[in-house]
């Protein structure tokens, strides 16, 4: 689910882990700070290694050092969008309050913000899983990334009190997903806000109406 992760390039390279000041750490942030830019923009498959090469001013023997096969920078690229994507979805949930309800529906701010960044292409990890064949380390990876996210919002639901955790967090992951999708192939920021009063219709309608009043 993903720069996303939805975050834009820059952001991502900005949150990505840091490596020692060295020439040869700076070589690979430059790898990575690259591999995000062409991976998200154009594709895994289209984003070639020589043209990552190329465009990183690095070495080849250097890249390999670094990155022995495609797919290992791949994973290196993915672990960066995840902490970005996963950092902005929290984010956004604790800025809705300390009420797990209203963190199920803040979580969403992060996707309208998500939407209105220049260059958005949609959920990195839904994109990723799109183009790597199933069973692969590639795809393994895409499917931790949703079943971590999974897990986080059932927490949420559980904490708040839905009467099935395990179905509202299936349902709001799925409205996510959809607005990511949505935010590419409209170009529209209100699907975003669509997205966000349907999370927020679902949560009310799973959590327990409160007593009435006498």
């Amino acid at each position: 689910m993903t720069p996303s992760a939805a975050a834009a390039p820059t952001a991502a390279a900005e949150a990505g882990p840091r490596a020692a000041r060295t020439p040869a750490g700076a070589a690979r942030e430059k790898i990575l700070a690259t591999a995000f830019r062409l991976f998200y923009a154009q594709g895994l498959r289209a984003a070639g290694v020589d043209t990552i090469i190329a465009e990183s001013g690095v070495a080849k023997a250097t890249f390999y050092k670094y990155f022995p096969a495609k797919d290992d920078l791949i994973l290196a690229y993915l672990e960066q969008v995840d902490g970005v994507w996963t950092g902005q979805l929290r984010a956004a949930a604790e800025a809705a309050g300390p009420d797990p309800a209203d963190q199920l529906v803040g979580l969403f701010d992060a996707l309208s913000s998500a939407c209105r960044r220049d260059g958005y292409r949609g959920c990195a990890f839904i994109n990723a899983a799109a183009e790597a064949p199933s069973g692969t380390r590639v795809h393994e990876r895409t499917v931790a990334h949703k079943q971590q996210i999974l897990a986080w919002i059932r927490g949420l639901a559980e904490q708040a009190g839905a009467a099935d955790p395990d179905q509202l967090a299936r349902s709001l992951t799925l409205v996510l997903d959809g607005g990511l999708a949505s935010g590419v192939l409209d170009a529209d920021p209100a699907a975003a806000t669509a997205a966000r009063n349907t999370a927020a219709q679902l949560v009310a309608a799973a959590l327990p109406s409160p007593p009435a009043r006498h």
